[in-house]
């Protein structure tokens, strides 16, 4: 290919790259990938917010063909795909690579999983198009990042939907100038806000990424072309929605340097870049033994997009999740941050609420992202401090794969799927031997 443009080396990457030479350690990946994004969407089955979309979805429908995530029913592709993105991505719990803020696994999983089950492909081939999908969407947002998430674009929802469109593309066998134009119509369909993160808004619009993918890759099948430059051109996706893009951050060492290996997984349901401060308030608690009334004030200090995030006031759930205020009352207080800790009820804590009043938020660019620095000022008048540089759950210090599976068991419960769970967790081990998808989704369904 002669000089290829970075949409058509994209197309190239997805349409070549071969599972037999992909490495064991990132192969172990997509599964670890797959088993906490399914852990995911299984805790929030008996989420309203879930049943909405499930019966809007039925309402849309063709084919019931896919598998919706503990919901006993099947849908078309892109519904299911759409109803199973919304999931994994509810409850802030989701993976996260954090140059790029992207969580990769909603939006991309949920089409290729829809999509390898519609067709009766292998599970090897699922998980080798996940790892493919969430390479090209983490690369396209590095060579956007961080000009486009800064002017308010919901970076995975718009990577996401060219993550999803680069799975299915690989599922369907496309040529790489069918790959390349699968991931240039996704360029007319990439979008999100970050205005809308706190409403439900922000769900659709990472369950569009997933249904566009298909709709993108399908279109391709089908002879539909996209512009060569279609991300990078001077009127392209990636310069109408930020600054000029950084192309080698798209295709230098691609297929040999995998940014998809740098995924991170939560031990908190909330912003990744809030678990800096819930660590250090846990290590504070642990170390003085305070109790609240001794504690006068609280000062998190982080970089912009940790107060850009999380400098807010706390009305909701969903606004819980993404609060430096409520972080720090969790960690210092009640000494745990799970689901319930960010649910409506702690919201509506008196105690937690009055004691998110008595925290400010700073800004230090000295610190890296992901990074926080708490302190501590005594009604005594001491000040005590502690800083994490990086916390748990994050590249340096990765949830184990047995931490994973406690994770994933916890979610399965509240989903109502804990007698299941552990047949599940296996089924997704061995996925990258099984023949096709049929023993999974019946454990999933």
């Amino acid at each position: 290919m002669p000089d290829p443009t970075a949409t058509e080396a994209l197309g190239s990457f997805v349409a070549t790259s071969r599972w037999a030479e992909i490495p064991d350690g990132l192969r172990h990946e997509a599964k670890r990938a797959l088993l906490n994004h399914l852990g995911c969407a299984l805790g929030v089955a008996r989420d309203p917010a879930v049943k909405t979309a499930l019966r809007v979805m039925q309402g849309l429908g063709g084919r019931a063909e896919a598998t919706v995530f503990g919901q006993g029913v099947r849908l078309d592709v892109m519904g299911a795909a759409f109803v199973n993105a919304v999931a994994g991505n509810l409850l802030d719990y989701d993976d996260t690579h954090l140059d790029t803020v992207i969580h990769p696994a909603a939006p991309v999983a949920p089409p290729a999983l829809a999509l390898a089950e519609q067709r009766g492909l292998s599970g090897a081939e699922a998980l080798h198009a996940i790892l493919l999908g969430g390479e090209v969407a983490c690369r396209i947002g590095l060579a956007v990042s961080p000009g486009h998430y800064d002017r308010g674009w919901h970076i995975t929802a718009t990577c996401g939907a060219f993550g999803a469109a680069a799975a299915c593309a690989r599922l369907l066998g496309l040529s790489w100038p069918q790959a390349a134009s699968a991931i240039g119509i996704a360029s007319s369909a990439a979008a999100g806000t970050v205005e809308n993160l706190p409403t439900a808004a922000k769900n659709l619009g990472v369950g569009n990424a997933a249904r566009h993918g298909v709709l993108a890759a399908l279109f391709a099948a089908e002879g539909w072309q996209a512009a060569p430059q279609a991300i990078e051109g001077p009127l392209g996706w990636a310069r109408a929605s930020g600054d000029a893009p950084d192309l080698a951050a798209i295709t230098a060492g691609i297929g040999e340097r995998w940014e998809i290996a740098r995924n991170t997984y939560k031990p908190y349901p909330a912003g990744i870049v809030f678990h800096a401060v819930i660590d250090a308030c846990l290590e504070l608690r642990a170390r003085l033994g305070l109790a609240p009334e001794a504690i006068d004030s609280v000062t998190v200090a982080g970089d912009a997009l940790l107060l850009a995030r999380g400098d807010r006031p706390v009305r909701s759930a969903r606004d819980a999740r993404v609060s430096i205020h409520h972080a720090a009352a969790l960690g210092l207080l009640r000494g745990r941050a799970g689901v319930a800790e960010f649910e409506a009820a702690a919201v509506a804590d008196p105690v937690l609420a009055a004691f998110r009043a008595r925290v400010r938020a700073v800004r230090d660019e000295t610190l890296p992202r992901g990074a926080a620095r708490v302190t501590l000022r005594l009604v005594d008048g001491r000040s005590e401090e502690a800083v994490v540089l990086t916390p748990r759950g994050s590249e340096a210090r990765p949830l184990s794969d047995a931490e994973l599976e406690a994770k994933f068991h916890e979610n399965a419960a509240l989903g109502g799927c804990a007698g299941r769970a552990a047949a599940q967790i296996a089924a997704i081990w061995a996925l990258d031997t099984a023949p096709d998808l049929t023993a999974l989704m019946a454990l999933l369904a």
